[in-house]
């Protein structure tokens, strides 16, 4: 139950009758017509739009209709009281027996309380990470994966149908220089001097690649000129990069449905297929582009050039698909994974990039729009930087992969639910500072401590009672009422939990996972802020030990806030805390 959805069905169903009246013109459109929780609590517990969004088309002054739409919705059960604020505004107070009855609602639903039609198993294709098989996965890596991992939950939770994806960036000049660093740390383990020249790379974690690639082929490629092994040192290096980056999406959590190879792309007509598709929409050109003004630009050459007219769907410029050299551009094979995405029925694609990657967005929207005729939704969210840091001071970790902070490394010193969590604390976009501190400390100014703390007091308390031999039957107590619960702060607690199936689609709608990281910390505010008014009122305890009637239905009230928590932990990929140490 969405009680916020149960009060807008009302506003609409009253717009409608002040329609039949003659009060408000037919044909409007309502679609605009929003209830949420109003910006100040104090004017409220929920607020709606409709007076002010209806007028302009109405033709009617927005206070007038807000002023008979107040009316007709005080006469319902469900409302306590209806006013008009400013312009035409209508703030609305919600009958307590409403938000009594969100515990009995998210007893009978359990995890699926919150859960929503939204995707009605729409297909969705969320890619993520995909970083070069060249090396671990890095802090940077390690925040697209949450992100990608929990925006992956987020929609099944609001009814996708959901595939993550890997694109393995194998098909260029990076997994060359792969093999040749492994070719240096396999002579190395048959005893030879070896240097790594600039380009190479020359981290510690190749060191068991190359003595694994002595154990399988001996010194049969010693001496040997580059061609003799680099296809095979390649494929060989490459699958024992992936499998390394496996198993650190897995200390993650992480498990994907797909990874594709960028290689698969080549020799076997797929770019060709997909430049013909757009070829045949005439948006394949031969031209050559003007000097770009201020910066220098990788792909621009002042020659007759291969272009896709991506200036026709919404890029800045028409974008070059193949080099005067007959060679394809970075930017073809890329058109061809998402040809072959389009191809595969997906009814949305999203791309997870990180912050460098901006100058991407507007061509491969404009790829996307075209290979589909504008029929698959896509979107493309941007990670931003992380800057690890320790009691305030910029922290530097030790680096097993010589140049850079590895996920490995971050998750060893914290843990995979402390880092999940604190990575998704921050909108996406925005540059996220990683405290080592701070992030373990037990404080309310530590989210992931404050939530899972909240977790942890409601299993202590359902554990003492069942020790005192309390026990609620929680199949019926979900049909009785919790009239007994009514102090300003218990309420407070149905408020925020009726919150959870409006908060989960506009997270969902928005591809914003960090609003259930933010909500969560709200909610667990408001638990610990009741445990603490306990103290001092015997009346707000959770135990109460000569009312074993009243002490069932609070037991049923946390349980229902443990069963929001839970779901929203999950959909972070947070494992719920039973107990702290």
């Amino acid at each position: 139950m969405d009680l916020f959805y149960t009060v807008r069905q009302h506003v609409l169903k009253e717009l409608e009758c002040m329609v039949a009246a003659g009060e408000l013109p037919s044909g409007l459109d309502m679609a605009s017509v929003a209830v949420e929780p109003p910006r100040d609590p104090l004017h409220g517990d929920m607020a709606t739009n409709a007076a002010m969004v209806l007028s302009k088309s109405a033709k009617r002054n927005p206070r007038e209709i807000a002023e008979k739409l107040a009316k007709r919705l005080s006469t319902l059960d469900i409302i306590e009281n209806s006013e008009v604020a400013g312009p035409g505004f209508l703030n609305l107070r919600i009958n307590i027996e409403a938000w009594q009855s969100i515990f009995n609602k998210i007893l009978e639903l359990g995890s699926a309380y919150g859960r929503t039609g939204l995707g009605e198993n729409l297909r969705v294709n969320v890619e993520f990470v995909s970083a070069n098989p060249t090396g671990p996965l890095h802090v940077g890596h390690t925040r697209g994966a949450v992100f990608g991992d929990a925006l992956s939950q987020l929609l099944s939770f609001a009814g996708y149908a959901v595939t993550r994806e890997y694109y393995i960036n194998d098909g260029g000049s990076q997994v060359d220089t792969l093999a040749r660093s492994v070719y240096l740390r396999y002579l190395e383990a048959h005893g030879q001097d070896v240097a790594f020249e600039d380009g190479t790379y020359p981290g510690d974690y190749l060191i068991p690649v190359g003595q694994a690639l002595k154990a399988k082929v001996g010194s049969d490629y010693i001496d040997k000129s580059e061609h003799y092994w680099l296809d095979d040192v390649r494929k060989f290096s490459t699958d024992a990069m992936m499998k390394l980056i496996k198993n650190d999406l897995a200390a993650l959590g992480i498990e994907m449905d797909i990874f594709f190879s960028e290689k698969s792309l080549y020799g076997g007509g797929k770019i060709e297929e997909a430049i013909e598709s757009l070829k045949s929409k005439k948006l394949i050109y031969e031209g050559i582009l003007d000097s770009p003004k201020g910066k220098k630009v990788e792909d621009w050459e002042p020659r007759r050039q291969t272009l896709f007219k991506s200036s026709s769907h919404g890029d800045d410029v028409d974008r070059p698909i193949k080099k005067s050299d007959g060679t394809w551009t970075y930017f073809a094979p890329d058109i061809a994974y998402h040809f072959d995405k389009v191809e595969r029925n997906f009814d949305q694609l999203i791309d997870i990039f990180g912050a460098d990657h901006g100058g991407y967005v507007k061509r491969m929207k404009a790829a996307v729009s075209a290979l589909s005729d504008d029929k698959v939704k896509f979107d493309i969210k941007l990670t931003q930087l992380v800057k690890l840091f320790k009691r305030g001071e910029p922290f530097k970790m030790s680096k097993r992969a010589g140049t850079f902070v590895t996920l490995r490394d971050l998750v060893d010193q914290v843990g995979s639910d402390v880092t999940r969590f604190v990575m998704l604390t921050r909108k996406n976009d925005a540059p996220l500072d990683f405290d080592f501190e701070k992030v373990l400390e037990q404080s309310r100014d530590n989210p992931v401590y404050y939530v899972q703390y909240a977790s942890a007091r409601i299993h202590s308390v359902l554990r003492k009672a069942k020790e005192a031999g309390i026990y609620f039957d929680e199949k019926q107590v979900k049909y009785e009422t919790f009239c007994e619960i009514t102090h300003e702060a218990e309420i407070k607690i149905a408020k925020k939990l009726a919150e959870w199936p409006r908060l989960v689609e506009i997270s969902a709608k928005t591809h914003e996972p960090h609003r259930i990281a933010f909500y969560l910390y709200e909610l667990a505010s408001d638990f610990h802020s009741l445990w603490n008014k306990g103290s001092e009122n015997v009346e707000l305890r959770f135990i109460q030990e000569n009312n074993h009637k009243l002490t069932c239905t609070k037991m049923a009230m946390i349980s229902a806030v443990l069963v929001v928590i839970s779901s929203g932990l999950g959909i972070l990929g947070v494992e719920p805390a039973t107990q702290m140490n």
